[in-house]
């Protein structure tokens, strides 16, 4: 199983480690597969700003209010963010 870290600062710059693949990109979806399973990033007008496979990072800036991860066991865990 792959380690995993999330960084999130002011609600706007998401920092990801542990991904694998881009699955979907959309302006108020970003979904990445990562060592521990799917994660989903809910917002408005999301950009990927960073993104190393070979690093295995990814960064994504916007308006985040959500995040939904789904890990490969079935569990899940989702964080909704308001301001």
């Amino acid at each position: 199983m792959g380690e995993q870290k999330l960084s999130l600062e002011q609600r706007s710059k998401l920092a990801v480690t542990g991904v694998s693949q881009v699955v979907r990109f959309e302006e108020e979806l970003v979904v990445l597969d990562t060592g521990l399973g799917t994660l989903h990033i809910h917002g408005r007008e999301l950009k990927l700003q960073d993104l190393s496979l070979e690093g295995s990072r990814a960064a994504v800036e916007g308006q985040i209010s959500a995040l939904t991860a789904f890990h490969k066991r079935a569990k899940l865990f989702r964080v909704d963010l308001y301001s």
